[in-house]
């Protein structure tokens, strides 16, 4: 599986108009991928980048039935702080996602690091969105680097 895979990493806080960047450039890049046999594709669930990826992934799967979206989510209660309107797209997704794997059951400091860790170690490509050297989305492209990954810097 591991070959045949990609995950996503990138920052939660995006502008509009980076959103529609990102969802073309995504779009774009999900179909070369495919092209190339990628057919697994594993999200965090998080808000903002991971949010644009797995929609563009679901909208993708509508062309290519036989890729599958994975969330690989930290805790059984992520969204538990979130906003209702964010929960709402969070529940639609996880409906349309093929399986969906908890990495932690209750939230605790670090459970973002491992599953961001469990996405790596099962992918042998990283799309992410990058626009600083600090926080959860350096730390994952950074051990993507370490874990000799395709890296993908959609910023």
């Amino acid at each position: 599986m591991k070959e045949d895979t990609c995950c996503f990493s990138g920052h939660r806080q995006i502008s509009i108009y980076d959103t529609m960047l990102l969802t073309l450039k995504l779009k774009k890049e999900i179909k070369k991928l495919i092209k190339e046999g990628y057919k697994n594709f594993i999200c965090g669930g998080a808000l903002g980048f991971d949010t644009i990826a797995a929609l563009t992934v679901i909208n993708a799967k509508e062309k290519y039935s036989d890729i599958k979206l994975i969330l690989a989510l930290p805790c059984e209660n992520q969204t538990q702080k979130w906003q209702q309107k964010d929960k709402e797209v969070y529940e639609k997704i996880k409906l349309k996602s093929d399986k969906i794997i908890y990495t932690s059951k209750n939230y605790y400091r670090g459970c973002m690091f491992k599953r961001n860790r469990f996405m790596v170690d099962h992918s042998a490509c990283c799309i992410y969105y990058l626009t600083k050297d600090t926080g959860g989305t350096a730390y994952t492209v950074n051990y993507a680097k370490e874990k000799g990954l395709i890296l993908i810097n959609m910023a």
